[in-house]
């Protein structure tokens, strides 16, 4: 109950709330799954796509030649 109870210092009452019933929603009466939910909700997702500058961008695609690796792996 402590943990959740210093969760709203962080979070906030209407986060910690709303976590205590989601949890008990799933029927789970623990703390760290409550302190869980709320971790989860605070994390901010996947970074942002960074742009490639046009003069960082390939001008002529390469082009795979397989025989190289053959002509490296018969030659040993």
């Amino acid at each position: 109950m402590v943990k959740i109870l210093a969760a709203v210092l962080d979070d906030g009452l209407p986060a910690v709330e709303a976590a205590c019933a989601e949890a008990m929603d799933q029927g789970v009466h623990s703390a760290d799954v409550i302190l869980n939910i709320l971790a989860r909700r605070r994390d901010p997702g996947p970074p942002l796509t960074i742009l490639t500058p046009d003069a960082l961008k390939l001008r002529h695609a390469p082009l795979a030649d397989c025989a190289r690796y053959d002509q490296l792996r018969s030659s040993g």
